[in-house]
């Protein structure tokens, strides 16, 4: 368990630029999309050093999910712009959208498979 604790702990650099992007996508979004689906950043997720970070997010109505993650990847060009003028950090990740499956049906990712 101490491996794990000293990899997020010796990374904080990429930690905060996660929580940057993560805040940072979240006001794009809430800008750039339509009304047909809620898209909600669940969290980010620094990865490769730094080099790139995963957005999570979360749709509603789940049906629209395809067509908001299509949506996501046609606007990365214009979010990483958007980091561009917005955010400090430096050198600029890529940027990935992913649908964060965790949850489902209202109940934690634990709970659905006790069933």
């Amino acid at each position: 368990m101490s491996a794990a604790g000293n990899q997020n702990g010796g990374n904080r650099h990429g930690d905060r630029a996660a929580e940057i992007v993560a805040r940072e996508a979240a006001l794009f979004i809430a800008r750039e999309a339509g009304s047909e689906s809620l898209i909600t950043v669940i969290r980010a997720e620094s990865v490769a050093h730094g080099d790139r970070i995963m957005v999570f997010v979360s749709v509603f109505p789940e049906d629209k999910a395809h067509a908001a993650l299509a949506f996501l990847e046609r606007q990365r060009k214009a979010f990483s712009d958007h980091l561009k003028s917005h955010a400090r950090v430096r050198p600029l990740p890529r940027i990935d959208f992913l649908l964060d499956n965790r949850e489902q049906n209202g109940a934690p990712m634990g709970e659905s498979s006790k069933n």
